[in-house]
């Protein structure tokens, strides 16, 4: 089936899938499907190692000072947890923008790397591996269309989802992007070792961090690990952290109703007026005034 028609059969059942606006977990571990009815401005978010493509629509990602758009030519790739904001370029109620993000799998990545005899050598020298686009192909989007299909038989998930996203993995390192999942895939690249100290960030941001300890997760000296940390993430380690801190605390003023001081607490500041300081320099406004914002659009 040409490619065209495999995009227009999954945009018909993404938008049977999801009726409505926003983000939808699925049945399906690591598959999350997104509907936008209108072009959007740029919001905040933390993307994971995925692959992200649209069925219908245009978005952009901007990352690390670089602009990703892609429409139904292209596929997002994502390497790392990556600091990033978002936004719709085309969209409408009559043709909303529907798409998918499906989470890397980097095990099954280096597996199918090893059985690969000639593996599509794609953009050859690998630079700035934290996000990419790739040139869509219709070999690439049929057993993603299939997986999407599958919510609609939810028996069969369990059985034929893994052996979908298996081949997807394989028809990923077939793609023009060969060569860079090939590298992240690899456990002993320097990418690979600096995603560790990113992850066990993720899940300590509160903590007060040195920048050793985290080369030394990386089995890296300092000034390397921090020359990789920024290729990859567009910012020095302590930026990450900062970004991580803010970004959970506008959570938790929106959604759980902390104050900014508490919020600032909660993740790991110790003086409020230096995180009112900071929010303001990231989002442009000062926390009350922002949550005051984000409250009236939400009612």
């Amino acid at each position: 089936m040409a490619l065209q028609q495999l995009q227009q059969s999954m945009a018909a059942t993404l938008t049977r899938l999801q009726a409505d606006e926003g983000d939808m977990e699925t049945d399906i571990p690591g598959l999350l499907l997104f509907r936008r009815n209108q072009p959007s401005e740029p919001a905040f978010c933390l993307v994971e190692p995925s692959i992200v493509l649209v069925a219908q629509g245009r978005k952009q990602m901007v990352a690390g000072g670089a602009a990703y758009p892609y429409d139904t030519s292209s596929f997002l790739v994502n390497s790392v947890d990556l600091p990033a904001s978002s936004q719709v370029i085309e969209a409408s109620p009559d043709s909303p923008c529907v798409g998918l993000v499906l989470k890397l799998d980097f095990r099954l990545l280096a597996d199918l790397a090893a059985q690969i005899n000639n593996p599509n050598p794609g953009d050859g020298e690998v630079k700035g591996i934290s996000a990419s686009l790739g040139a869509m192909t219709p070999k690439l989007f049929s057993p993603l269309t299939r997986l999407v299909e599958l919510l609609e038989e939810p028996d069969a998930i369990e059985v034929l989802a893994p052996m979908l996203k298996r081949e997807i993995h394989f028809r990923l390192l077939q793609t023009d992007k060969a060569a860079m999942l090939m590298h992240i895939a690899s456990f002993d690249s320097q990418a690979f070792r600096v995603s560790k100290a990113i992850n066990w960030l993720r899940q300590h941001f509160n903590a007060v961090v040195r920048v050793e300890t985290l080369a030394g997760m990386a089995n890296m000296s300092q000034p390397t690990f921090h020359l990789h940390f920024r290729q990859l993430t567009g910012m020095s380690p302590l930026q990450y952290q900062k970004w991580l801190r803010l970004n959970e605390a506008k959570r938790l003023m929106l959604n759980n109703q902390c104050d900014a001081s508490t919020a600032a607490f909660e993740v790991g500041y110790e003086s409020p007026s230096q995180f009112s300081r900071e929010y303001r320099r990231l989002f442009g406004v000062p926390p009350r005034a922002d949550m005051a914002q984000m409250r009236r659009v939400t009612q």
